[in-house]
């Protein structure tokens, strides 16, 4: 899913209602939240945060509903203690382009394999964090399969080296992930023979599945179904 950079769409949010069940702590070397914990480490699933981070109450929500199909799920700080809030955007989006956020994440994720040994490591990255999760399923890649929404950042290039499966969940209006780039995206996934799902959401915008309205039943829809597609994809593995 070739994308645009992420842009002042992402900043616009809303909060979702909810105390998260799970905690935050130094986990390899990150600060991390993690949910699920006692269901082992053999299905762990890595979220790979939007520019709001790892504290943002939404995405420590969906980490909760993850991990009630019993995966261990974590949320590793990708930015540095450094989410966007307040934040110029133009100013804040050099401070973590992809030479300095992807080894962070390289360096997680080998070392979830490594010390935590899971049979089964799933990504899911949302905007920002859509790019290395995708970067994750080439051969050289950490991950075992994949789930992006709304992504942004990414390239072609990046797109022609998966070999792991995706997910994609995409926003019917997303300046980021636009018409022309999805079906480039999928004319490329077809070419190369990916084991892939894209699901395209009528009524929303990019951010729904983590950022969305859902006191608008059309975006409350699309965000839940997105969530149950990324358990139902991981369940296939």
């Amino acid at each position: 899913m070739a994308s645009n950079p992420p842009g002042e769409c992402c900043r616009t949010r809303n909060f979702h209602e909810g105390t998260p069940i799970g905690t935050h702590k130094t986990i390899l070397g990150l600060n991390t939240y993690q949910v699920g914990a006692e269901y082992g480490n053999d299905r762990i699933i890595v979220i790979l945060v939007d520019v709001h981070g790892n504290k943002f109450n939404n995405t420590l929500l969906l980490a909760d509903e993850l991990s009630k199909a019993k995966y261990q799920v974590l949320i590793p700080d990708i930015l540095s203690n450094d989410p966007v809030d307040g934040q110029d955007f133009a100013t804040w989006l050099p401070k973590h382009g992809p030479e300095i956020t992807a080894p962070i994440v390289d360096a997680f994720l080998k070392a979830v394999n490594d010390e935590l040994k899971p049979k089964f490591l799933a990504g899911i990255g949302y905007c920002f964090g859509a790019k290395y999760v995708i970067q994750n399923l080439s051969s050289k890649g950490h991950l075992s399969a994949g789930a992006v929404a709304h992504p942004s950042f990414v390239t072609i290039e990046e797109v022609s080296a998966i070999k792991k499966p995706i997910l994609i969940s995409a926003a019917e209006t997303d300046s980021i992930f636009t018409v022309e780039l999805r079906h480039q995206s999928e004319a490329e996934l077809i070419k190369i023979g990916a084991r892939y799902q894209l699901d395209l959401f009528s009524g929303v915008e990019h951010g729904y599945s983590v950022r969305g309205d859902i006191s608008n039943p059309v975006v409350k829809y699309a965000k839940e179904k997105t969530l149950d597609d990324q358990v139902r994809w991981f369940n296939q593995f």
